[in-house]
């Protein structure tokens, strides 16, 4: 039997649980409310928990090597974004989805100004950075210099559009396919889309 001789000396983390905040508070009580009425139950609610916590940016790159594989798709992407997921069986549920794809003369960057407003049924969880007040305030004034500050260098002659998310508005960009993936099927392209790709604070890396 393996025995553990880790002489743990060191202090666990500090709990990081803090009071609960109003609107914790309510959420627990309604929650609660809604349960003992019937409404639904403990279960449904850990199950829509698992479902919100498995959505991933897999699913946007997805549709973004569809984008890059189908012409079609992609004219129905960049009109209806919506819609186009529909076909792919990705739910975008009532909100609106406006795709925004970078050209050679464009490229497009999201943010949410006021809150944290992201497609979250196509990336997942937003990051850390893009809830941050000084993404949200600066790459609105100075959009280049946060995008460089991502590694990310945008020539002089291409325009950087900035779109500011809102409640019942979404955006993902359709970044430009890079050079040398010719004849490349879609799960291969999908591995070169990222996250960040998909906000517009970088650019898919070249194979």
């Amino acid at each position: 039997m393996a025995t553990d001789t880790h002489a743990h000396d060191h202090q666990p983390p500090p709990d990081e649980d803090g009071p609960l905040t109003y609107y914790q508070t309510m959420e627990i009580a309604v929650r609660e409310l809604l349960i003992e009425k019937g409404v639904f139950g403990a279960d449904d609610v850990r199950a829509a928990i698992e479902t919100m916590d498995a959505r991933s940016p897999a699913r946007g790159a997805e549709v973004v090597a569809h984008a890059w594989t189908d012409q079609e798709f992609k004219d129905a992407l960049l009109a209806d974004g919506g819609a186009a997921c529909a076909r792919l069986g990705i739910d975008i549920g009532p909100l609106r989805l406006i795709a925004v794809e970078n050209t050679d003369d464009v490229h497009n960057v999201i943010v949410c100004t006021l809150c944290s407003c992201y497609p979250r049924n196509l990336l997942g969880l937003p990051p850390d950075w893009y809830k941050a007040k000084a993404y949200r305030a600066r790459v609105v004034r100075e959009p280049r210099a946060v995008l460089r500050e991502f590694g990310t260098e945008i020539p002089d002659d291409v325009t950087v559009r900035v779109h500011d998310s809102t409640a019942d508005m979404r955006y993902i960009v359709v970044p430009r396919r890079p050079a040398g993936t010719e004849g490349w099927d879609r799960e291969r392209l999908a591995a070169l889309v990222t996250r960040d790709c998909m906000i517009g604070v970088t650019v898919p890396k070249n194979p």
